[in-house]
């Protein structure tokens, strides 16, 4: 077909009839369309700055000769939701996000797309989205919340950031800081747009995808609110030009190579348990069998160079002032696959040739780490036959190894009503189940327990174990992931109170020490509960999703 009869296709006709009704010219529609996938809306901090940010990045489009057209998927907000019921609904967002996003690019044909996108289940969803529609496709992560660093009485030059919020309900719970000292952290510690500025997983997966070679230099680490924000914006919307004239398309840059030194650098920075989850699952979007016990064969063998908030005093502005990721990425340039390519047209060997750096404390060299291991350990034993998860990064050494007496909650709200009546005892191991991605349903965080906990000053006598998860900043003895969850007969669903549990992370041991035939018995008299939800989504989502250990992806 000539392009004269192209133009007068029936198709064609139609299609820029009713593109006509969004304003767009018959000079627009003879232009590369350029999807504009914006996460915008007013409920999440992290995402409330992006329809200024689209605007810059469609101003690049055009002067790079495309046409940009925008839309909207959900973007919640873990923290606000984080809490009861609401926080089941936050991890199946991630299929949501990543099925919207196919859908519509794939019914609209578009020639390449803008991912406009920040925190933890957006990323991630945009990503399996990437995979899934494989045409040329670059990331715009939405940049970093700025510290809190306050002026005045007893809290007089500390910075505070989103995690140390939660640690504050521990303190005034244990008395350690007034009602006026809190009511202070709570109104000015969020004091602008972007992600929040720890090692939670928004930063963890704004990271992978810059080391992944999905978005522009530095675009991960950068304040959500500088100028030269606005101008890598601007950049992002004409590089997309250059990807769809030279057909670079996501799955020429989302490869396995790609995804393992995306991994290898978060585990080097002490990332987020639930990148296990995400990375999971885009391995297996496009055709690889990553689960998590891959993360402690890599952990083995990548140092950890950098600790950022909650785990030390240095949070992500301080990271990104020592160069970020491009800095880390030539510090473990020996154990990275340097022939996989970026959206700037250039290996990651040649990127880094061209990466000069003085050197700071904050990004330890490859020779000199804080640790021989990275981030994550997997633990396997008679309580999680097929694996738990740990920060090992983020942990008291003292409790690497920890046996004590099992306190079993239902759920996360039991546990959180215990912790804050202090009926927890120095030696407890606090069992939480029933929250796996089956069982909760969702998957529920067990952070806000967590950091109470920490800031109780209990981290250092007091574990949880869990068949849900934490939040990606969590810091303390706290094991998740679990599996087999409760919900599909694992061991966890027969513990008892007063049962001994064995924490040994060095050995990678997770064990509950009673006799063997004790266990067998207990789960052959296990009677499976009734789902919790039998509505809705969550009632789909509960019956097709699968294992943590997979991803918690939907089959």
């Amino acid at each position: 077909m000539s392009a004269n009869q192209d133009e007068f296709n029936s198709r064609k006709i139609y299609e820029r009839a009713l593109y006509y009704g969004c304003g767009y010219s018959s000079d627009d529609l003879k232009k590369p369309k350029i999807a504009i996938v914006n996460s915008w809306n007013e409920i999440n901090p992290g995402h409330i700055h992006l329809r200024k940010l689209a605007e810059f990045v469609k101003q690049g489009v055009k002067e790079a000769g495309g046409t940009p057209m925008e839309f909207n998927t959900i973007a919640s907000c873990d923290g606000i939701a984080n809490s009861g019921d609401n926080s089941r609904y936050i991890l199946p967002t991630r299929e949501i996000i990543a099925a919207s996003v196919e859908c519509t690019i794939k019914a609209y044909n578009f020639d390449g797309m803008v991912m406009i996108c920040t925190c933890d289940k957006i990323i991630p969803g945009m990503l399996l989205a990437a995979a899934r529609c494989d045409i040329p496709t670059i990331f715009l992560t939405g940049g970093i919340m700025l510290p809190k660093t306050f002026q005045e009485g007893r809290l007089k030059g500390k910075t505070f950031v989103t995690s140390d919020v939660k640690e504050a309900m521990g303190q005034f719970n244990a008395g350690l800081l007034s009602e006026e000292e809190l009511l202070l952290i709570e109104s000015e510690t969020c004091c602008s747009p972007g992600a929040c500025n720890m090692m939670g997983t928004a930063n963890t997966m704004a990271c992978i995808v810059e080391a992944m070679g999905l978005s522009l230099p530095d675009c991960a680490t950068l304040s959500a609110v500088s100028k030269e924000r606005e101008i890598l914006c601007m950049n992002t919307g004409k590089r997309i030009i250059n990807l769809v004239n030279q057909s670079i398309s996501a799955l020429d840059l989302i490869t396995h190579d790609s995804i393992e030194n995306g991994i290898k650098m978060a585990l080097s920075f002490g990332g987020s348990t639930n990148m296990i989850l995400h990375m999971c699952a885009l391995s297996h979007e496009i055709g690889g069998k990553l689960t998590h016990f891959d993360f402690d064969r890599m952990s083995k063998s990548v140092p950890l160079l950098v600790k950022l908030k909650p785990s030390s005093e240095y949070n992500l502005t301080d990271f990104h002032e020592a160069g970020s990721v491009k800095v880390l990425l030539k510090k473990l340039s020996k154990i990275l696959n340097l022939s996989t390519r970026s959206i700037m047209g250039v290996s990651l060997k040649e990127y880094l040739d061209n990466i000069d750096f003085e050197d700071y404390q904050i990004i330890r060299n490859f020779e000199d780490p804080i640790t021989r291991q990275g981030a994550i350990a997997v633990l396997k034993g008679s309580l999680a036959p097929e694996g738990a998860i740990v920060k090992q990064s983020a942990i008291n050494p003292a409790m690497r190894y920890h046996k004590g007496k099992a306190k079993v909650f239902e759920c996360e709200e039991d546990l959180k009503e215990a912790i804050l009546s202090n009926t927890i005892d120095e030696g407890n191991v606090l069992v939480v189940r029933y929250e796996g991605p089956k069982g909760s349903p969702g998957m529920r965080e067990m952070s806000i327990p967590a950091a109470i906990l920490m800031g109780m000053g209990l981290g250092d006598s007091v574990a949880i174990i869990t068949d849900g998860r934490y939040s990606g900043a969590t810091r303390g003895p706290f094991i998740g992931h679990v599996c087999p969850e409760a919900i599909e007969g694992g061991p966890i669903a027969i513990v008892n109170d007063g049962d001994v549990i064995e924490i040994d992370i060095d050995n990678r041991q997770l064990n509950l020490l009673i006799p063997e035939q004790e266990i067998n018995l207990r789960l052959e008299n296990w009677i499976k509960p009734e789902p919790k939800i039998t509505t809705g989504y969550l009632n789909i989502y509960r019956k097709v999703v699968s294992s943590a250990k997979l991803g918690a992806i939907v089959k």
